[in-house]
């Protein structure tokens, strides 16, 4: 008889309240139905050319996330303010930023949006996006997430959020034993510490890595950890490995002692805006104007190397109230609005094979919406 590890059972839990609020949710499905009847017009937009979109089937390191020219696409307020309210796992971390500092700017409210960010952990977060309590969710396309689209419930990935800067180190280190190097671990039977369980979307680079060093998914155990236990459990034996965030990863740099084994794709973001109900089908202009003014944000303030202007650094540190010193120890990530092609299946084959969800996947078309930020931006199918 296989033990039920606590991050399955957590998985399992998720699922079943999932599975309710899909069934509590039922009662839209005419609403759902009309919407998706109703195709929308797409109109040019001014200042988001050839650039603002890019092939979804691109997912070459070097490719250049769309944009827009600085302050585009431009504000249409809607007839009627909105309330949004958006559920985020934390309000520090850097990849939130665009949304905090759309809010302090008030690139929402000249879309005639009043937008509060809540913080709620995932699992409690989901539940209330399902039924239309929160009207949006700065998270990513998680097991939880998946196992609930099969349930029955509408909840689609419609913006990404960044990809990590190429010289970002920001992923799997380890402990190197006697005779290690960098180039070759055996990484089978290792214990890896992390926040981040196996259902999360860190899971699909996690097990790219462990791949090339002879392990995987179903290789290694698992220790999950605080954030700030992470390291800490690295350094003083307690793991063999770890996925270590920005900046955590720079007290281990210089050290010959461990090695970086990598990270999440360049190019690909994981993760980024999770759309209930509400903004994809009772309310889609409040929708798209959400999207607008964060694609906006992301044009003005996060273009490229947002990290080279003193100003703004001060002003990110303020608002994710970390020091400017810490902010500036890691490269400016790359803030990407795009969804690559087949992310979705390569998440859900990471899923299966760490044992947090089985059955056929959720097809892309059910789990992906890329037609309100295209709408945003000017592009036609």
């Amino acid at each position: 008889m296989r033990t039920r590890t606590p991050f399955t059972c957590t998985v399992a839990l998720v699922a079943v309240s999932l599975l309710g609020a899909a069934g509590c949710a039922g009662n839209d499905s005419s609403d759902d139905a009309d919407a998706d009847a109703a195709p929308r017009t797409v109109k040019a937009v001014t200042g988001c050319g050839a650039r603002s979109w890019t092939d979804p089937s691109d997912l070459a390191p070097e490719r250049e996330p769309a944009r827009c020219d600085r302050g585009a696409p431009a504000p249409q307020p809607l007839a009627k303010k909105r309330k949004i309210t958006v559920a985020t796992g934390t309000l520090s971390a850097e990849y939130v930023a665009p949304l905090q500092v759309a809010v302090a700017k008030g690139e929402f409210t000249k879309e005639g949006l009043d937008v509060s960010l809540k913080v709620l952990p995932t699992p409690d977060a989901l539940p209330l996006l399902a039924k239309g309590d929160v009207d949006a969710q700065w998270a990513a396309p998680e097991a939880a997430v998946m196992n609930g689209i099969k349930g029955g419930f509408v909840i689609k990935w419609v913006a990404g959020n960044f990809s990590p800067d190429p010289a970002s180190k920001s992923g799997l280190w380890v402990r190197l034993k006697d005779g290690e190097r960098a180039d070759h671990v055996d990484m089978a039977g290792r214990k890896l510490g992390t926040m981040i369980g196996k259902g999360s979307v860190i899971a699909y680079p996690m097990d790219t890595s462990l791949k090339k060093h002879g392990g995987g998914l179903d290789k290694i155990s698992f220790q999950q950890l605080g954030s700030a236990d992470v390291l800490t459990a690295l350094q003083n034996g307690g793991v063999d490995s770890a996925w270590l965030l920005d900046p955590i990863w720079r007290k281990v740099d210089d050290d010959k002692r461990y090695a970086f084994l990598g990270g999440q794709p360049v190019g690909e973001p994981l993760g980024g805006l999770l759309f209930g109900p509400t903004l994809l089908n009772k309310d889609p202009d409040a929708g798209v104007a959400f999207l607008r003014a964060y694609i906006r944000t992301v044009n003005t303030y996060f273009a490229g190397d947002y990290k080279s202007d003193p100003a703004f650094v001060a002003e990110l540190a303020e608002l994710m109230k970390t020091d400017e010193a810490t902010l500036r120890s890691t490269p400016s990530m790359r803030m990407d609005w795009e969804i690559r092609k087949g992310t979705t299946d390569r998440l859900q084959k990471a899923y299966a094979d760490s044992g947090v969800s089985t059955g056929s996947p959720v097809p892309e078309d059910k789990a992906v919406d890329r037609a309100m930020y295209g709408e945003a931006v000017g592009h036609r199918p």
